[in-house]
């Protein structure tokens, strides 16, 4: 059957460049007469409503996205039947943690032409973020506490505009978490999995459920989670002081704070947490507002994607 392939690409992405890369991609499309629609995103939550849009009927939608990763979590959310969607990703963005999950690697152009020559078909796990009155579905991350602080900071960053010039962009939430970190209220809070087990946070500075290994431009808050296993690794951090939090830092970037005390990494197909003060929530760096109890799920091969 002949394919025709939904494109939602966000131009705005990588502070305006990723127009001119739009361009290259659309050459190679009709230098190959390939069959394909672009919708280009206008406003923030418009990639959302475009794939409400697409994926509103019976046949399967070859979808491919074309940003960062906050356009891949909007359209996402906007998708109707997970079932009836095979899902493309070309990376546009700054930060790209989906795309380094996914170890995809090569230029925007390269990963364009694999995709057009894959013949086949493989899953990985999606999770979901829910609360009283409401739910997001994510594939890189969801949390609680200054991680999801700094991704509210970071979508108003003029520091991020900045370091995207100089394409250091995944080096904004580094430097967004260590200004957070001493203004951030901590909390108490419990968190308790599907299968019985519990854990108490005092002190807790955040909570982030991770379906790749890596959040935040390349952060490895669970350097063993897996986007194929049906389960969410969930990295809880607390009871640590807060300069005794810098001197972590380091730490947690090298993927080396698993055996240090405050830091523990729970692994389960759900999990709840509950604080006993509101506290600021994310899904792949997209704002859930203020929340006080939260559950992540996970979906197990909820995504199909091409092989590239």
């Amino acid at each position: 059957m002949d394919k025709t392939y939904q494109f939602i690409v966000n131009t705005h992405s990588r502070t305006g460049k990723a127009v001119h890369i739009w361009e290259n991609l659309e050459n190679i499309l009709w230098s190959r007469n390939v069959s394909y629609q672009a919708h280009i995103t206008e406003y923030a939550g418009h990639a959302t409503d475009l794939a409400a849009s697409l994926t509103q009927g019976d046949e399967d939608v070859y979808l491919i996205t074309c940003g960062g990763d906050g356009t891949v979590n909007e359209v996402l959310n906007g998708i109707r039947d997970l079932s009836k969607v095979v899902f493309g990703y070309i990376p546009l963005g700054s930060a790209n943690d989906f795309a380094k999950g996914l170890h995809l690697e090569g230029e925007p152009e390269e990963i364009l032409i694999r995709m057009l020559d894959s013949t086949g078909e493989h899953a990985i796990d999606l999770g979901c973020v829910s609360w009283e009155g409401g739910s997001r579905r994510f594939c890189i991350s969801a949390g609680a506490g200054i991680d999801a602080m700094v991704c509210r900071r970071a979508l108003t960053s003029k520091l991020k505009v900045f370091l995207n010039h100089l394409h250091l962009g995944s080096l904004t939430y580094g430097f967004l978490t260590i200004s957070s970190l001493f203004g951030a209220p901590f909390v108490n809070a419990n968190v308790v999995t599907n299968d019985g087990r519990s854990l108490s946070m005092p002190k807790a500075i955040f909570s982030a459920a991770m379906n790749f290994p890596w959040e935040g431009g390349g952060v490895p808050m669970a350097p063993k989670a897996s986007a194929t296993d049906g389960k969410l690794s969930v990295c809880c951090v607390y009871g640590i002081p807060r300069l005794l939090c810098l001197f972590c830092f380091p730490f947690l970037l090298a993927g080396k704070h698993e055996n240090i005390k405050g830091f523990d990494v729970v692994d389960a197909t759900e999990i709840k947490v509950t604080f006993d003060k509101p506290m600021v929530v994310h899904a792949d760096g997209e704002d859930c507002g203020d929340l006080r109890e939260v559950t992540f799920m996970a979906l197990p091969d909820a995504l199909r994607m091409p092989m590239v």
